[in-house]
């Protein structure tokens, strides 16, 4: 119900399209990481606080990228103060967060919407299913298992897909694997158009 990522991509993402002059708005959870100067924030602690926090920006953006590695669970209740150790057995009802980029496809349909697969297993298939599930303009997908690239490091492998060119990455930093993702959003706008 949890895991190890550490922010480390999606403040990568927001230093390198605030560099290129967009305006940025970082929604995120905890950090190991500073936040890029330029860059306005805003913090949140659960999924749906996110899902609260992107339903109030996604409206006014032209780009989504939704590198955050959301738990697909929570519990069904949150204690108020300390469970103290008992004799009898504990138990932990979880229940289904929100789908966040499914439930942000409707906000803003011009919007690019970009979603992150992280994959432990079946790479490529499973981003590109995703992609085409979720409705989105690209995948960028990221297998987790491997030691130099994923949670808690400063290097990225990733594969791009958009439903008809697949794109590798060679192993390189977080911030010219941003730079990369933002040149294929690039031409994912229209022509004419930067994102604000």
């Amino acid at each position: 119900i949890s895991n190890r990522s550490s922010g480390k991509m999606g403040v990568a993402l927001a230093q390198a399209a605030h560099s290129r002059g967009a305006s940025v708005t970082l929604v995120h959870g905890p950090l190991t990481v500073a936040l890029p100067n330029g860059v306005s924030a805003v913090p949140v602690t659960t999924a749906l606080s996110m899902l609260d926090a992107l339903e109030a920006q996604l409206p006014h953006a032209d780009v989504l990228l939704m590198a955050a590695a959301v738990g697909d669970f929570r519990p069904k209740t949150v204690a108020s103060q300390k469970i103290k150790k008992g004799l009898e057995k504990e138990s932990l009802t979880l229940v289904a967060n929100p789908d966040l980029l499914m439930s942000t496809k409707a906000l803003n349909p011009a919007c690019v919407r970009v979603g992150f697969a992280a994959e432990t297993q079946h790479v490529e298939q499973y981003a590109a299913e995703k992609l085409k599930r979720k409705g989105l303009r690209l995948m960028v997908a990221n297998d987790v298992s491997q030691k130099d690239a994923g949670f808690q490091v400063d290097t990225n492998r990733v594969t791009l897909l958009d439903g008809k060119r697949v794109q590798l990455l060679p192993l390189m930093s977080k911030l010219d694997t941003a730079h990369a993702i933002l040149d294929r959003v690039l031409g994912l706008l229209p022509r004419n158009r930067k994102p604000r």
